[in-house]
């Protein structure tokens, strides 16, 4: 394994020449190029705001204190925009060697440069959105300090990187052996997208006696690796609200969950390797 890491580095041009290519491709016929990176969404958080903010008043689990550091909108758009990250990478991973048959077949190197292309060209189409993300904090009023700069921020880039490249890894050989893998992700996708408190605070149903939620539930709701990455995303703009913090149980869980989802995911790549290849 070590060895095989040596050459995954040896070949990191590679992957960059392959998420230069993916950008291209994506945006070369439109008009607005990257700006879609951002405008997408921001019409989506535009669109929730208006139906779980101002129609279903579900901002009602945010901290009354929180609406002078950029509110509700603040917190969906903080979401989404790492949502559609992790969303698109997701989309993508079923596919991420049936894209590349031709090259994987062709290529010496290292099989898993492909889906860490795939997911490293994700994760740099939300890199670029940060400051756009800044900028609307800002108009909104956001108050940030220091510490969710230096310690959430990189934490939830890492944590969820890591959590994506093992899904990546796991998904992308296995689709090529069971075609529907693909269909299944998608709805795994809207599943993670409603249970990982992307439009709600999390604490609406870790602390929600009205809505009669088990306390077994609320564990395997924190067991959710994906709940304490969105947290911690969030927690560079509310980082002053313990309600809007992720739990020990969910830092835990996103941690280890991202760990242990690498570790499965490598081990289910190499172990499908040559079978792929010959469906290849």
């Amino acid at each position: 394994m070590p060895s095989r890491l040596v050459s995954i580095w040896q070949n990191r041009r590679v992957i960059g020449l392959l998420v230069r290519r993916d950008l291209k491709v994506k945006y070369q016929s439109s008009v607005l190029g990257y700006a879609w990176s951002m405008l997408e969404p921001m019409a989506m958080a535009a669109v929730y705001f208006f139906v779980f903010g101002m129609v279903l008043n579900a901002d009602r689990g945010m901290p009354e204190e929180a609406s002078d550091s950029g509110g509700f909108l603040l917190f969906l758009v903080a979401g989404i925009l790492a949502w559609q990250s992790f969303g698109a990478s997701l989309s993508e991973a079923p596919k991420a060697m049936i894209q590349h048959a031709k090259l994987i077949t062709t290529m010496k190197v290292p099989r898993e440069i492909f889906p860490i292309a795939t997911v490293t060209a994700k994760f740099v189409e939300y890199l670029l959105t940060l400051p756009v993300l800044v900028g609307f904090a800002l108009l909104l009023g956001g108050d940030w300090k220091l510490q969710g700069w230096l310690l959430w921020l990189p934490a939830a880039i890492v944590t969820q990187y890591v959590f994506t490249l093992g899904m990546t890894l796991f998904f992308a050989p296995v689709n090529v052996l069971i075609r529907d893998v693909e269909r299944m992700v998608r709805i795994l996708s809207r599943v993670l997208f409603y249970g990982s408190a992307i439009l709600y605070p999390a604490s609406l149903v870790l602390g929600g006696d009205h809505l009669n939620v088990p306390e077994w539930a609320t564990v395997v709701y924190q067991l959710n690796p994906l709940l304490g990455i969105f947290e911690m995303h969030r927690a560079v703009w509310f980082s002053d609200f313990p309600e809007l913090l992720p739990t020990t149980l969910a830092l835990s869980s996103a941690f280890g969950g991202a760990l242990l989802m690498l570790i499965i995911g490598y081990w289910t790549f190499r172990r499908l390797e040559m079978s792929v290849l010959k469906e290849l």
